[in-house]
């Protein structure tokens, strides 16, 4: 009887199957990777000699661009010591903007402010255009309001 690793090793070699291979790269490329490029990165693909490299996040576009030559070097790495990876060949690095990335709850973050109020209300409103004095007025009150429900 075969072990699920010999199954496994028949499926994968399978020609219709060679992209389970590609993906098992791709992943072992990933992992090479220091931990802020990981969160930068989408999806990595290799198609007609090009490594292209879809961002999480446009903002990671140009930081990830002064380190080309870094991804260069690791996929050639990647390529000499895991010979499942040997096809994996790339002359240049393209990086782009994905909008297929969907983000994970780990990338969500809360943005209500949790804080209590520091302020009193006990500034004076001295100002010399009504709408202005109003709205200062206003806001000295919802201060106070606010104050006094925190206290008790």
């Amino acid at each position: 009887m075969k072990s699920s690793k010999q199954i496994l090793s028949l499926l994968t070699h399978q020609p219709q199957f060679g992209s389970l291979v590609q993906h098992g790269c791709y992943q072992k490329f990933m992992a090479l990777l220091p931990p802020r490029f990981q969160t930068a990165i989408a999806f990595v693909y290799i198609k007609n000699s090009t490594l292209f490299i879809a961002l999480a996040h446009p903002g990671y576009k140009m930081e990830l661009n002064y380190n080309k030559e870094l991804f260069k070097t690791l996929l050639a790495t990647l390529r000499e010591h895991a010979p499942e990876c040997r096809e994996q060949l790339a002359d240049s690095v393209v990086f782009f903007n994905s909008k297929y990335h969907m983000p994970t709850e780990a990338d969500r973050h809360d943005t209500i402010p949790y804080y209590h109020e520091l302020s009193c209300g006990d500034f004076e409103a001295a100002c010399d255009n009504e709408a202005l004095e109003k709205k200062f007025l206003r806001t000295k009150s919802l201060i106070k309001k606010h104050h006094t429900q925190t206290k008790a």
